[in-house]
């Protein structure tokens, strides 16, 4: 029994995807690009397709899961379940008008032309808004519409930020926040469902360790407590005594953007030869 799981076939979306299968030790068939590729040491094969795509073959049962942008899973209401957010691929889907004009607030858009991708996601929002504007679907560079007259204003898909600048667009209201999720069919079987939970369990476990470093110090040991307080590791630290007397080996577990808050406070404390190490995998 094979869990089939459908991904993009290109883009920034792809190689994250590839990426975190490669961390969670899946080892997939290599060679030239097909359109179904089974792993060698897990029970798991891997369906390319297009983005917009993925959300229909999983209710379908085509595929039995998928990785896809949240963007692309809330437009398309297909009947699916997200089993898991992933972190990755994160963007935030925005109106934009020209650069020139004046926004005084979400009433701006009443009886105004938007152009977008994502009709679905701006017309929930424009009701919750109680804004009633047309919403022009197209596809394809979403940001030109202004600038040639098609529309008044554009609902899409912003990362930096770059692009709206190119084409002389300011953002003014964010309406949804998206990253990519894995989603899965709302009725896998049991053994499908087993094969799932053993990849979600690899997968916490790269997660949880992104930005987190294993740290190493040796410690005056009547300072121990103090030390032990100021470190936000998830446990007890592992304390060990060394040959000296009077000092200790203590190991924790830091996130990466807290070591540099509390370097200071560690080395005040007597500790010294602080070894900070990358953690590939964690689990709890």
């Amino acid at each position: 029994m094979l869990l089939r799981i459908a991904v993009q076939a290109k883009g920034r979306l792809f190689e994250e995807t590839m990426a975190l299968i490669s961390e969670t030790g899946i080892k997939l068939e290599s060679g030239k690009r097909l359109l179904l590729v089974q792993a060698r040491n897990f029970p798991l094969e891997v369906l390319f397709l297009r983005d917009d795509d993925i959300p229909q073959s999983v209710a379908d049962g085509v595929a039995d899961v998928g990785i896809v942008g949240e963007n692309e899973f809330a437009e398309k209401r297909k009947n699916a379940i997200i089993a898991k957010r992933l972190g990755f691929s994160k963007c935030r889907l925005s109106l934009a008008i020209p650069k020139e004009i004046d926004y005084p607030g979400i009433h701006w858009f009443n009886g105004k032309v938007i152009a977008t991708s994502y009709p679905e996601i701006l017309r929930d929002n424009l009701v919750a808004s109680n804004v009633n504007a047309d919403i022009h679907v197209i596809t394809g560079s979403v940001e030109v519409a202004t600038g040639i007259g098609l529309a008044d204003a554009i609902f899409d898909i912003v990362s930096s930020g770059s692009t709206l600048v190119t084409n002389h667009l300011k953002e003014v209201a964010v309406l949804m926040k998206s990253e990519a999720v894995l989603i899965q069919h709302p009725d896998l079987s049991p053994g499908k469902q087993e094969i799932l939970n053993e990849l979600l369990f690899r997968i916490e476990a790269v997660q949880l360790a992104e930005d987190k470093k294993y740290v190493l110090m040796n410690v005056p040991s009547e300072n121990i407590a103090q030390i032990t307080e100021v470190l936000p590791g998830m446990k007890s630290p592992t304390i060990l005594p060394l040959a000296k007397e009077g000092w200790s080996s203590l190991h924790a577990v830091i996130s990466e953007k807290e070591f540099w808050d509390i370097i200071g406070k560690l080395k005040s404390l007597g500790a010294e030869g602080i070894l900070v190490v990358p953690i590939e995998k964690m689990i709890l």
